[in-house]
């Protein structure tokens, strides 16, 4: 296992040893997944859910899988369907997906799947940043839906216990094609022996997708929803490694920071990154101060363009929510007036944008700017 120049990771996993607390939900993952069920896991963007399927997936492949199964014929497969737009980009992402992983069981194993899947055609690369092995296929465009079930027919034929994560499952609702999600639903209830993992962001679409008993997948899977790490375990895990280095890292300052921040993962783990970089201990909250103001300048560029393009409605809206952190009811009289906004209905109709653009998250606190650094600069620049 390879040593990290810095051990606070902002994108991708590494093991068990970077990878913050999260023993109760990952042991609730596993739990659902070995014992057949398949999980809906639903929370906002960065606030860890990939790495949580990442972890759970180490662990099945570490032995912690169902009982009786070798490690060996465990494969764990995750694809991320955000930039897909259609159900021909789904196929292609998932099948690439799976390929991939196929393509770690063996030359052996993998011709049989290649062999399988002869008509995709294909092409086996590395990837130049992580030296792994990676599948690209080319799909015959006019059958999506034979695609998609050539999928299944070799899950549901193969002798592994599969595991599969499809991230942003919220996706497929925006798919021209209609029928997708009883199309899928009706093929994952037959494959025993694969349990998926549905994870998504948006959680009014996750909502509607899983509880709606209008819907394919109603009540088809187990849900879970993931919070911010506790503080204390939080502070433990930071601490470690800057002790390892020799460094302090003051409770009191880190207490502050995550308040700030709500110990939302990858801002948390973004500051950390920034501090433990700087080599020095952080005896009070200047130095975290100093690196949200850092992190949030290095993105003024960028919020100046999301705000130059929204109009002015939606600005002042989304400038509002920023101020109050949180609001249950945008559309109440005092907010509206207290902000200048138009009026509740314009307030209605804007935050339906905003939200489907991702600026606006809505969860039981109410509505808030998505991306915190944007929140803060929001609050303090407009």
């Amino acid at each position: 296992m390879r040593k990290l120049s810095n051990p606070f990771l902002v994108y991708g996993y590494e093991s068990p040893e970077y990878f913050c607390d999260r023993d109760h939900e990952t042991a609730e993952l596993l739990d659902n997944l070995c014992n057949g069920w398949n999980v809906t896991l639903i929370s906002p963007r960065r606030m860890g859910k990939t790495g949580l399927i990442k972890n759970a997936f180490y662990h099945l492949a570490h032995g912690k899988g169902p009982k009786g199964i070798n490690p060996k014929d465990i494969i764990c497969v995750y694809a991320d369907i955000f930039s897909t737009n259609s159900l021909d980009d789904f196929v292609r992402v998932l099948g690439s997906a799976l390929l991939s992983s196929f393509l770690s069981k063996g030359e052996k194993f993998m011709r049989k799947v290649i062999q399988f899947f002869a008509a995709w055609r294909p092409v086996v690369s590395v990837d130049p940043m992580s030296g792994e092995p990676s599948v690209s296929v080319t799909l015959d465009p006019h059958d999506d839906e034979l695609n998609l079930k050539q999928i299944f027919d070799m899950l549901g034929a193969s002798d592994k216990e599969i595991f599969v994560a499809i991230d942003e499952f919220q996706q497929i609702m925006s798919y021209p094609e209609k029928g997708t999600e009883a199309l899928l639903r009706s093929y994952t209830q037959f494959v025993h022996n694969v349990h998926f993992v549905f994870s998504g962001s948006k959680r009014h679409l996750m909502t509607e997708l899983f509880l709606s008993p209008a819907r394919p997948f109603y009540q088809s899977t187990r849900i879970m929803n993931l919070s911010a790490i506790k503080e204390q375990s939080y502070y433990e895990f930071a601490n470690k490694f800057f002790q390892k280095a020799h460094m302090s890292l003051s409770s009191d300052a880190f207490h502050e920071c995550y308040e700030l921040l709500e110990g939302h993962t990858w801002y948390m783990q973004s500051i950390l990154k920034v501090l433990y970089g700087h080599g020095e201990s952080v005896t009070d909250n200047s130095p975290f101060k100093n690196a949200v103001r850092e992190l949030v300048q290095d993105n003024t560029p960028s919020y100046e363009t999301i705000l130059s393009l929204l109009p002015e409605r939606q600005q002042k809206l989304l400038s509002a929510i920023a101020k109050e952190g949180y609001i249950a009811t945008p559309t109440s009289g005092n907010f509206v007036s207290r902000y200048h906004l138009v009026s509740a209905s314009s307030v209605s109709s804007a935050i339906r944008v905003l939200m489907d653009k991702e600026l606006v998250y809505k969860s039981e606190k109410g509505y808030s700017v998505y991306d915190r650094f944007f929140g803060l600069w929001l609050k303090y620049n407009y």
